[in-house]
C-alpha cells in the first residue's frame, strides 16, 4: 500500500520507513507508534514516529 495517504496509515501497522539521513540509502520497518502529519497527503509520504523512536516518511504499508 502506498504511504502517501493518511487514511492508509494508523497507530500499530507494520511500514517500511524512509529516515532523513538514509534519503538515498535505504529503507527501516517498525511499528507505527505516532502519525506525525496532520494533513491527508502528503506527496513524499505520511511522516510517522516508529516504536523505536526512529522518524521518517512512510513509503511503504506491510
Amino acid at each position: 500500500m502506498d504511504g502517501r495517504n493518511r487514511e492508509n496509515i494508523k497507530v500499530g501497522i507494520n511500514v517500511s520507513i524512509v529516515l532523513k539521513q538514509d534519503q538515498k540509502s535505504g529503507n527501516t520497518e517498525g511499528i507505527v507508534q505516532d502519525i506525525l502529519t496532520s494533513s491527508k497527503y502528503h506527496p513524499h509520504g505520511i511522516k510517522v514516529r516508529l516504536t523505536t523512536g526512529e522518524v521518517g516518511r512512510v513509503k511503504t504499508i506491510k
